[in-house]
C-alpha cells in the first residue's frame, strides 16, 4: 500500500529504508505516552521538555511529531513553542491500525520464525506484496496472516486478533517482519519504532567497489517530482525528509560489493535511493538504475555473465536479515536473524567464483 502525499507517513514511526509504518490521519488517535507536569516544573517549551524526557528521541523528531499533530497538551493540538506549566497534561497519541479494507483469508504458506500470544516474526519471500491495495487485493501477506490466525476482517471489523503490521518492506525485498497480535503489542512496538530502538540490518549487493570499508550516507529523501514512482535525494535539504543509512562492506568482488546496511531512519526505498545517489545502485534494481551493466567491460562473455546473474536474481538484491526489539510483554530484548535467500546466496557464490577466476587470470598474465 502506498500513502501518497500523506504528511504523517514521513514522520517515520516504523520504517525500513524500505519500510514505513502504517498510519492514517483519519483514524481515531490513542494515547502512547503521558506526562503530568508537576507543581515544581519551571516554564519550558514543550518540544524541549519532551526531548529531555523521551529516551532516544531528539528534539528534531519531537518537532516533527508536533507538526504531524501527534502531541497534545490538555487534549489540544499545540505548536513547538508552547510553554508548559504545572498542571498541564502532555499526551503523545498515534492511531491504531489502518482499517476499511475487507481482508479475506487465503491459504498462503508463511515462513514463521517466532510466534507467541503477542507477536509474530516472519521471513517474507521476495515477490509477496505486504498489504492489499493498488491492484493487489489478494495474495498478500495480510491475506495469509488472516488465514493463519483463523479470522476474516470486513471493512468495519474490530477483531483484536487481526495481526497488525507495524512496518513493511518492499514487494521484491525479502526478509524479517514483526506483526503485533493485539493492540497492546502494537502500541508498544510503535513506540520502539518511533524512538529508533528497533534493530534493523539489511544485506545488499551493490554495483561497484566502495572506497571505504564502512560509511554513512546522509541525504534528505522525497518523491521525485519528475517520476511519481521514484524517490530521490535532495542534498541541500530543501525538500524531502532527513534520512541516514550506515553501511559496512562484507565482501568485495571488484564489479559489485556485498554490504550490510543499518538503518537510522526508515524512509520509503531508503537503501535503494541512498546507494543509487552515491553511484552504487543495488544490483538488478530496475527502478533505481541497477538493471543495466554499471561496472566492468561490455565484452560478450561478461555481458552474458551479467545477464545470467539477472535471471538468477530477477529483483533488487536486498534482504532484511536482522530484526531486534524489546518484547512487549516480557520487556526482554529479542533478536532474530535470517539466512540469505537462495537467490541472493547463489548470486554471491557466482560472483565469488567469477572474481577468483578473474584474479587468477590476471596473475597468470
Amino acid at each position: 500500500m502506498e500513502f501518497e502525499d500523506d504528511p504523517i507517513k514521513d514522520l517515520d514511526l516504523g520504517g525500513a529504508g524500505d519500510e514505513v509504518a502504517y498510519e492514517d490521519e483519519q483514524q481515531e488517535m490513542f494515547e502512547h505516552y503521558r506526562f503530568d507536569i508537576s507543581a515544581g516544573q519551571v516554564p519550558m517549551r514543550v518540544d524541549k521538555y519532551l526531548a529531555t524526557h523521551m529516551e532516544y528521541t531528539s528534539r528534531h523528531r519531537i518537532q516533527l511529531a508536533i507538526k504531524a499533530e501527534y502531541i497534545r497538551v490538555n487534549d489540544r493540538i499545540v505548536k513547538a513553542n508552547y510553554v508548559i506549566r504545572p498542571g498541564d497534561v502532555i499526551k503523545f497519541v498515534m492511531p491504531y491500525q489502518r482499517r476499511g479494507l475487507e481482508i479475506l483469508p487465503e491459504a498462503i504458506p508463511l515462513n514463521i520464525v517466532h510466534e507467541d500470544d503477542d507477536v509474530l516474526v516472519l521471513n517474507k519471500e521476495a515477490g509477496m506484496v505486504v498489504h492489499p491495495g493498488h491492484g493487489h487485493f489478494s495474495g498478500t501477506l495480510v491475506n495469509a496472516l488472516a488465514h493463519h490466525l483463523g479470522i476474516s476482517q470486513g471493512p468495519d471489523a474490530e477483531d483484536e486478533r487481526m495481526g497488525v503490521l507495524v512496518h513493511r518492506i518492499d514487494k521484491d525485498t525479502s526478509g524479517l517482519l514483526v506483526v503485533a497480535k493485539n493492540d497492546e503489542a502494537q502500541l508498544d512496538l510503535a513506540k520502539q519504532f518511533f524512538v529508533h530502538s528497533i534493530e534493523r540490518r539489511y544485506v545488499a549487493i551493490v554495483w561497484g567497489n566502495l572506497k571505504e570499508d564502512e560509511g554513512t550516507i546522509t541525504g534528505n529523501i522525497g518523491r521525485d517530482p519528475n517520476d511519481r514512482m521514484r524517490f530521490r535525494v535532495f542534498p541541500d535539504g530543501d525538500h524531502g525528509k532527513h534520512a541516514v543509512t550506515h553501511y559496512k562492506v562484507l565482501e568485495r568482488f571488484g564489479y559489485v560489493t556485498v554490504v550490510e546496511c543499518r538503518l537510522e531512519t526508515g524512509r520509503t526505498h531508503q537503501i535503494r535511493v541512498h546507494f543509487n545517489w552515491i553511484g552504487h545502485p543495488l544490483f538488478n534494481d530496475e527502478r533505481y538504475d541497477g538493471s543495466e551493466i554499471r561496472k566492468g567491460t561490455i565484452y560478450a562473455k561478461y555481458r552474458q555473465f551479467i545477464e545470467n546473474c539477472f535471471r538468477l536474481l530477477p529483483r533488487q538484491a536486498l534482504h532484511a536479515k536482522t530484526l531486534g526489539f524489546v518484547h512487549p510483554r516480557t520487556k526482554q530484548m529479542v533478536r532474530f536473524d535470517s539466512k540469505l535467500p537462495e537467490d541472493m546466496q547463489t548470486l554471491i557464490d557466482k560472483w565469488r567464483k567469477y572474481s577468483e577466476n578473474m584474479t587468477q587470470f590476471l596473475e597468470e598474465e
